[in-house]
């Protein structure tokens, strides 16, 4: 069996993994908080952790590795979108909900086996914080329970933080009930203009942190093998998830944690207020999203990825290239060697890549193209990658009939009408090749 080698944020080093049961691989990625559309750098880790669901599969079995991402659909982000629109915030989330799965598929990114939703876990979330109270780790005021940071000694483990940074960097506001600046809340109450659920302290709704923790419960246990997320999740979410996890069943909450880096757009912080904002759901109207899924997986995953239009041109032309070398070629049963031997290594995406682009040649095309598929690539008939993946069947339609008449042209030998059309095509971005078996057209480079 091929041993995995993983980053493990908490051990701080590379370790070969080893799974509590290699009959059950359990994996906990943080989902999105569904209140509008991804963008590109909520895609990362889909994109990074969709590869590792890939590799645990091919390992052990897809039917032995339960992979479960959340969906955030209560948070004070959600609720003012619902506001502002006057509707529900069930309309908002499960609008956002559906476009998030819609254009992650786009990315390539395989289902999740588990999709659970914080609103449909409500009597796990008091259950543990129940449990926490009457351990002491745990208290109620003013109608929030807040989960009691100092009863905790091993508490800023995970991020390293001294116990002024994690005072600094608590994302709570300083509040007078609190009894130490770093408590955060488990529970908060609603007003009657709010979303809210009862619960033995009143109505109101849960905190992010806890969520989490009591889904991965839920649906995999109290010690799982592998959490994953951004790097900007550490602290305080994956921090705090540990703290109510642990205390509240008082075993190992995970085993494995991982983090992808940051990603910059053009070098830049992505932001609205620099132009440099990429929503997932607007790029792949115009780029396939092969070619977005390679220009994430070009940088080891722990590493800044610097993301670009540019960019995704150019992994669009290697994406080209192993198009034409695959037309019509059947993929071998078995994954190169190479390819799985750079993702077991920390997902080393760049030497997998790079690996494949060794393959890119006639001998070895059904070499590169079972690499590549594994890898999520190559998902297309070649006419339709080049054809842009055109759903668009007026416009299809339209073209195919300019090609009939070019075609009824020629016959009549009036060329100049035939090379009139083939300009109009091409002046549209449509490129036309003349082969053995009729004209074929694809979307301009």
């Amino acid at each position: 069996m091929t041993e995995i080698q993983l980053y493990n944020t908490l051990a701080r080093a590379k370790q070969a993994f080893e799974p509590i049961d290699p009959a059950n691989v359990r994996m906990y990625v943080c989902g999105p908080t569904v209140y509008n559309y991804a963008h590109i750098g909520n895609a990362r880790p889909v994109v990074v952790f969709d590869m590792l669901f890939r590799l645990l599969r091919h390992v052990y079995g897809a039917e032995h590795v339960t992979y479960a991402r959340n969906i955030t659909d209560i948070d004070d982000k959600i609720m003012k979108a619902a506001a502002d629109e006057g509707v529900s915030i069930k309309a908002i989330s499960a609008r956002y909900a559906k476009a998030y799965q819609d254009d992650m598929a786009a990315l390539g990114a395989l289902d999740p086996t588990i999709q659970p939703k914080a609103t449909e876990h409500l009597s796990e979330m008091i259950k543990m914080m129940q449990s926490l109270i009457q351990k002491g780790h745990a208290y109620v005021a003013e109608g929030h329970v807040m989960f009691n940071v100092p009863s905790m000694e091993t508490y800023g483990r995970l991020s390293g933080h001294s116990r002024d940074e994690l005072i600094a960097g608590a994302r709570v506001d300083v509040a007078p009930y609190k009894k130490d600046p770093a408590d955060f809340v488990l529970w908060k109450p609603s007003t009657e203009d709010q979303p809210g659920w009862m619960s033995p302290w009143g109505r109101g709704r849960p905190g992010w942190h806890l969520e989490c923790s009591c889904m991965i419960e839920k649906h995999l246990g109290e010690t799982i093998d592998i959490h994953g997320g951004g790097q900007d999740l550490i602290f305080p979410h994956h921090e705090n998830e540990i703290a109510q996890s642990e205390c509240s069943h008082g075993a190992q909450f995970v085993r494995y944690w991982m983090h992808n880096g940051y990603l910059t757009v053009d070098g830049e912080k992505m932001s609205k207020s620099l132009g440099n904002f990429h929503t997932v759901h607007d790029l792949i109207k115009d780029h396939p999203g092969e070619a977005l899924r390679m220009s994430l997986l070009t940088a080891h995953y722990r590493q800044p990825v610097d993301f670009s239009l540019d960019g995704v041109a150019e992994q669009k032309r290697r994406l080209d290239r192993w198009y034409r070398l695959t037309d019509g070629v059947e993929a071998t049963a078995e994954v190169p060697q190479t390819v799985i031997e750079a993702l077991a290594d920390d997902l080393n995406t760049p030497r997998a890549i790079s690996a494949l682009d060794a393959l890119a040649t006639k001998e070895t095309a059904a070499e590169l193209k079972a690499g590549a598929q594994f890898m999520g690539f190559l998902n297309q008939d070649a006419n339709a990658w080049f054809q842009g993946g055109a759903t668009d069947e007026l416009e299809a339609a339209e073209i195919e009939a300019m090609i009939t008449a070019r075609k009824n042209a020629r016959a009549n030998k009036d060329f100049a009408e035939s090379d009139r059309i083939r300009d109009a095509l091409l002046a549209k971005g449509i490129v036309l090749e003349d082969g053995p078996n009729g004209t074929t057209w694809r979307r301009k480079d």
